[in-house]
């Protein structure tokens, strides 16, 4: 194997990454709109991606030469980039674990944890026992006897959160947008190719490419998200119950739910007010399905939620547990007003019922809650509406 460094195909290599992520950053392909959790750990995935290019290019171009100045400079920059696996391995699983329920909470955690662990005490210890890397006396860099396992580390940590993203894809035909193959291929065949042929450098231009494929799919996605509320819109409602019915061994339990005494709420606090409360209705509703469905914002302050996961669950347990969480936020907020909701769920059977009268059925379901609502509330916030 050839052992001599190509510092002109590192140096191609590592540019084109820092100009690849440099786009992506200046011209705010990070930015999502609505997605303020997702979008704050794209950035931060463009930016130590950016500085792990000018790493990679400088323990290169300063490999074998003399002093201790580089000697330093050698082996902090090294760990860096061992350090770039862990933050990467991270950074990708919480923008899935966002993507999908919006919770860093379950079992799952801890296998990532465990990973997390390992690969920073295998770092730690390197800097006292080179069993990662080492600088020789001629400040020349070597791969030390567990170099493989950090890298082979690194992978399962993303190939973890894959494997997450997949469970929960087949079923929730929602997460379609999220590019698996594309940011997978150019990592795995870069660090592929790096492993087996010293000299070259691959990993930070492949992932300056597996980052700008991820950000131009979740730009996309966000033609099918609300900007105010950041759930989905009509327009894929629309993709999501074709797609759905089409499959016609799955059922699926679909809800309509709207605020009542939305109404007041705009006309006694204000309109920022009202999209306050529909962005707290929006939060609740994720939080209360979480990986199990999905939610969409219909119109105004009627939202609908396609629950995937659904077996034979009575449609108002899940009713039960959204009222909950309203509850709960009522008495945690210091908002002058209070939250409640109107909800019509019924469960659809894709062999036996029409998706073009699903809309329908719930609608009405839903003002019959809304109805029984009015029955034992203040009618000052209802639509003026004959169906109410």
């Amino acid at each position: 194997m050839d052992t001599a460094i190509n510092l002109t195909s590192v140096y191609v290599s590592d540019l084109i990454g820092v100009a690849i992520l440099l786009i992506i950053l200046f011209s705010r392909g990070w930015d999502l709109p609505a997605r303020k959790d997702e979008s704050r750990i794209l950035l931060a995935l463009v930016s130590v991606s950016i500085l792990n290019c000018i790493a990679d290019l400088i323990v290169f171009r300063f490999d074998g030469m003399p002093g201790m100045f580089n000697y330093c400079l050698l082996l902090t920059d090294n760990a860096y980039l061992y350090l770039y696996n862990v933050i990467i391995g991270v950074g990708t699983f919480y923008l899935i674990i966002k993507h999908i329920s919006h919770s860093s909470k379950g079992a799952y955690m801890v296998i990532f944890w465990i990973i997390c662990v390992l690969e920073v005490v295998l770092l730690i210890t390197n800097f006292f026992v080179p069993i990662l890397f080492s600088i020789d006396d001629n400040n020349m860099y070597q791969r030390e006897r567990f170099y493989f396992l950090f890298v082979v580390l690194g992978f399962v940590l993303i190939i973890y959160a894959y494997a997450y993203y997949i469970l929960n894809k087949i079923q929730n035909p929602s997460l379609r947008y999220f590019p698996v193959i594309q940011f997978l291929f150019p990592v795995l065949l870069g660090n592929v190719i790096q492993m087996n042929y010293y000299g070259i450098s691959l990993q930070p231009v492949s992932f300056a490419v597996a980052l700008a494929a991820v950000s131009i799919s979740l730009q996309h996605e966000c033609l099918y998200i609300d900007k105010l509320t950041g759930v989905y819109n009509r327009y894929e409602l629309d993709r999501a119950l074709q797609k759905r019915f089409m499959n016609n061994k799955i059922r699926v339990l679909a809800m309509m739910l709207d605020l009542n005494d939305f109404k007041a709420i705009n006309d006694n606090y204000s309109h920022d007010e009202g999209d306050n409360a529909l962005i707290a209705f929006a939060k609740i509703l994720q939080d209360s399905v979480a990986n199990e469905g999905t939610v969409i914002r219909f119109a105004g302050d009627e939202f609908i939620v396609l629950v995937h996961k659904y077996k034979d669950m009575d449609p108002k347990l899940y009713a039960n547990r959204i009222r909950a969480r309203i509850n709960t936020y009522n008495e945690k907020s210091d908002k002058p007003y209070k939250l409640s909701t109107s909800i019509g769920g019924k469960v659809f059977d894709p062999s036996q019922d029409d998706y073009k009268d699903l809309l329908t059925q719930i609608d009405h379901l839903m003002y019959a809650d809304k109805r029984e609502f009015y029955k034992k509330h203040d009618r000052r916030g209802r639509r003026n509406s004959d169906k109410a």
